[in-house]
């Protein structure tokens, strides 16, 4: 079983060292080689990252890994089975999914994915027009519309949800990876020729990778409606983070552009 675990990086750091994991270089055009594989060989769109984000790294295994099951991890975020007293013991990175841990729920799930992300007080599609630009979001919908008009009610049904899959973190098999590259990237291309980035700060400029985090779930969410994929082929992971969240700060965040329309202007 041949599984690739592709970690997002963009500077040099601290790596597992389970033979599943494959650091990836992204948005590597250009730039000084920080000793991984780059996503800036072979078939790719490196230069686009940023916009895409993570996303140059998922085309550039797409077109040039062979493997039987692709996942997507970031440098600081990584899937985890460990309970939260063993990474304060053994450390974080010490505590990321391993290839023995893996292995057996990939012949019982089609699909891994990180825990869901609750906003509680927001949908979806609230949450975005107040933290970001809702356009966004609503020029996505159109383009659905012309390309895969199939998808439109799921969009719609997931933007009014209040639960969510971030990060573009998952796992799966090479046909569905392939199907769902293959229905993702026409339509952030599309997007990309449609919104104007002459006046965004490069924070904002990552709009196509938010985008293609909410597309996951409308797609997902279309397999669900369709049974193309059963509620029970589905495992939700637990994840951690390495490093410290700024809680204050980011629920202060969250409120300010809840209540005041404040939009997020860094990460937090």
């Amino acid at each position: 079983m041949d599984v690739k675990l592709f970690i997002a990086c963009h500077k040099a750091c601290d790596v597992p060292t389970d033979s599943i994991y494959l650091p990836l270089h992204v948005g590597a055009e250009g730039k000084d080689s920080i000793g991984f594989e780059r996503d800036d060989t072979g078939d790719n769109i490196s230069n686009k990252n940023p916009l895409y984000c993570e996303l140059t790294g998922l085309y550039w295994c797409l077109h040039n890994l062979e493997y039987d099951y692709l996942g997507l991890v970031h440098y600081r975020r990584y899937f985890t089975l460990k309970s939260k007293s063993y990474q304060k013991k053994n450390g974080e990175l010490s505590s990321v999914l391993t290839r023995e841990e893996l292995e057996p729920l990939l012949n019982q799930y089609k699909i891994i994915v990180p825990k869901k992300r609750n906003y509680y007080i927001e949908t979806v599609y609230s949450h975005y027009a107040h933290t970001f630009d809702g356009n966004q979001l609503n020029v996505t919908r159109k383009i659905l519309e012309e390309l895969h008009p199939e998808y439109t009610r799921a969009f719609d049904s997931f933007m009014n949800q209040k639960k969510a899959y971030i990060f573009n973190m998952f796992i799966m098999p090479k046909e569905l990876i392939q199907e769902y590259c293959d229905w993702l990237f026409p339509i952030l291309f599309e997007l990309e020729k449609r919104i104007d980035t002459s006046s965004m700060s490069s924070f904002e400029k990552r709009y196509v990778g938010r985008v293609a985090e909410r597309l996951f779930n409308v797609w997902l969410f279309y397999q669900l409606e369709t049974k193309r994929i059963l509620p029970n082929e589905i495992y939700e992971m637990p994840y951690l983070y390495l490093g410290k969240i700024n809680w204050r700060k980011k629920i202060q965040g969250f409120l300010l552009a809840k209540l005041f329309g404040k939009k997020y202007k860094e990460s937090f």
